[in-house]
């Protein structure tokens, strides 16, 4: 595995929560998941994928966990274009 420089955009991932601590009230599915933080960040010191790691977030906070992204994007979308929708609030008063 190759080192990633320090100074790198990178995502860590924290565990805030294993299974057993979550509350019981919670859907039973969502009750056994943990509760996960992910948090992106410059890397402060050298690493490889997997290893814990500090990261400086874009506002100056200093965290820590697993090493898990390098460059991160966002991958999520709002879904198809609803045509009917285009127009909602252009339409001309009669």
């Amino acid at each position: 595995m190759s080192k990633i420089p320090k100074g790198t955009w990178v995502e860590i991932e924290e565990v805030i929560l294993r299974p057993e601590e979550r509350a019981t009230t919670l859907p039973e599915d969502t009750r056994q998941t943990p509760y996960v933080m992910r948090v992106s960040g410059f890397l402060l010191h050298d690493a490889e994928l997997g290893q814990r790691v500090h990261i400086r977030t874009i506002i100056g906070r200093e965290l820590s966990g697993t090493l898990r992204t390098v460059n991160p994007s966002y991958q999520h979308s709002f879904g198809d274009t609803v045509p009917e929708l285009l127009t909602i609030g252009t339409e001309e008063e009669a």
